[in-house]
């Protein structure tokens, strides 16, 4: 074995680090809090300090062939948007399958990372960790942070007066677990993302009445996309993102909104974003506009203030009689083992290069996985990043000088400013991030090689979804299932629908659909020239 390398976290980034490692012939110990692995999606019923916490009903916003380990498809039965007990067996089949097992300690803390007094020449980390009550110190050569970025809730109690004087129940959407408490009471949700959205139309079947409170909107899409395609697979296409970066700012935003609003008018259900056009991630739900029709969730401005018994918002009304607020108000990041300067390295924000590699270590030996978020899944993004860390630790692939790292981000910076509202954002934009990420370590498929040697394959990696296994196609941990599993990807998709069968598939054909697109204009261009 090669070096050690501690990984901290045993969720799908610990074990996507785990693997990586052992690619690459290093030697990984994994130290789990907790005595099982899956992270976030390991349900429990009461939620536990130190880390993330899900409620019962939690399904995921990603499609199966969009958010699998890029060599370990989900079987075919499994549906196409899974409820968490079903990520978490396919986590567990993942381990069992790769043999991570063995390299995680289980109910093991780890209280504190610390350079040794060498960093400088060797890179190295002394960790310290806890259990049964007993500490150890142990020398590794690098160290994978993978304890994700959903474990600190955040409250701010300072931008609502009055909370204070509440008398009613008051706690974060992280404790919420189940809606059967709640029959006949009224409940106001602080918060339009995917859990506050979640909770308050699942608290609407049994609650008295529901509201939820919104700072600035958010644009709410549906799992079900055209013509009932996962949304994903329709969306997340190299074809779609070459075109959009392409366009002129206007025309991309006009594009963006219409899109956004082709379900509903978001305007008339109270929804619609401050600024639609800025690319902040959406909210995943295909029953909020309904519940609004219905009547039994409303949507209202931000809180004004408390008082014992009421919510003031910002346009003057009032929720009176209120039994429960619901803080659906997102994490703080925070790395309590760690040493903060060594990641937030700036006006107190995170800084890392390509959203993983702390720009101003001496020695490269420290990587975040999992911390970047986009419209697009978890699993093959961490898979990615620790994929391109491993190789980093190893030596084989070699980072930047630290200014050009800088340079690097603060570039990024001005890009998140401009699509996302935020500088500080750990939003950003899939594919062109998972191309980045690929071509450092050599996985990125050539398009242009691809359509000379193997056209049928470069119109379904181009034009079709761009899923986990264009990934595995070439370079380091190439996976010779990859070509496949590109070409069958809708025929697993769409299995686990197939319980009634009344004619063959329809599978759809994007390249024909933009070709049939760019025709019209072009003819229309034609017959003006010959008129002229």
């Amino acid at each position: 074995m090669g070096k050690k390398v501690a990984i901290i976290g045993a969720g799908v980034s610990g074990l996507a680090s785990i693997r990586s490692c052992l690619e690459e012939g290093l030697e990984p110990t994994c130290f789990e809090k907790s005595n099982d692995i899956g992270g976030l999606w390991k349900f429990s019923d009461d939620a536990e300090e130190g880390r993330a916490s899900i409620y019962k009903s939690v399904f995921t916003n990603s499609s199966k062939e969009m958010m699998c380990f890029p060599d370990f498809p989900y079987p075919d039965d499994f549906p196409n948007f899974m409820h968490n007990s079903k990520i978490q067996e396919y986590i567990i089949a993942f381990a069992k399958e790769k043999n991570l097992l063995k390299y995680i300690q289980f109910k093991t803390f780890v209280s504190s990372v610390n350079k040794r007094p060498d960093f400088a020449m060797t890179g190295q980390w002394d960790i310290t960790t806890e259990r049964d009550g007993q500490k150890e110190s142990t020398v590794f050569d690098a160290v994978m942070v993978c304890s994700g970025h959903h474990v600190y809730p955040n409250i701010p109690q300072e931008s609502f007066p009055g909370l204070e004087h509440f008398k009613g129940k008051c706690f974060h959407s992280r404790d919420y677990k189940e809606p059967g408490v709640f029959k006949g009471k009224r409940v106001l949700v602080v918060g339009l993302g995917n859990s506050g959205c979640d909770i308050a139309t699942e608290l609407s079947h049994t609650a008295e009445q529901v509201i939820i409170s919104s700072r600035s909107g958010s644009w709410v899409m549906s799992r079900v996309w055209d013509n009932g395609y996962p949304w994903d697979m329709v969306l997340v296409t190299r074809f779609r993102t070459f075109f959009k970066n392409n366009l002129p700012r206007a025309i991309s935003d006009w594009l963006y909104m219409k899109e956004k609003n082709a379900r509903f008018k978001h305007e008339n259900y109270g929804l619609m974003p401050l600024n639609g056009a800025l690319r902040k991630e959406p909210v995943f739900n295909d029953d909020l506009p309904a519940r609004i029709l219905c009547g039994t969730v409303s949507i209202k401005p931000n809180v004004r203030e408390f008082t014992e018994t009421s919510a003031i918002f910002e346009d003057g009304t009032i929720f009176e009689g209120i039994d429960c607020v619901i803080f659906a108000t997102g994490y703080s990041y925070s790395y309590p083992f760690l040493d903060e300067s060594i990641i937030k390295s700036r006006n107190n924000e995170i800084v890392l290069f390509k959203g993983v590699f702390p720009p101003l270590l001496e020695k490269s030996t420290m990587a975040v996985i999992g911390f970047v978020q986009s419209l697009g899944a978890a699993i093959p993004t961490a898979d990615l990043q620790a994929r391109w860390a491993a190789q980093v630790v190893k030596g084989t692939c070699t980072l930047p000088s630290r200014e050009d790292m800088m340079n690097d981000i603060n570039e990024k910076m001005d890009q998140k400013l401009k699509w996302f509202g935020k500088s500080d954002t750990i939003c950003t934009d899939y594919v062109e991030y998972m191309d980045e990420l690929a071509s450092f370590i050599g996985a990125k498929p050539s398009i242009p090689w691809l359509f000379l040697t193997d056209p049928k394959l470069a119109i379904e990696v181009y034009f079709g979804p761009c899923s986990p296994y264009q990934f595995r196609l070439v370079g380091p941990g190439k996976w010779p299932g990859a070509r496949n599993a590109i070409l069958t990807q809708w025929d697993r998709s769409l299995k686990p629908m197939q319980t009634r069968v009344v004619r063959s598939l329809q599978k759809p054909c994007f390249f024909f659909h933009w070709l049939k697109l760019f025709a019209i204009p072009i003819l229309l261009i034609a017959v003006f020239l010959v008129l002229t």
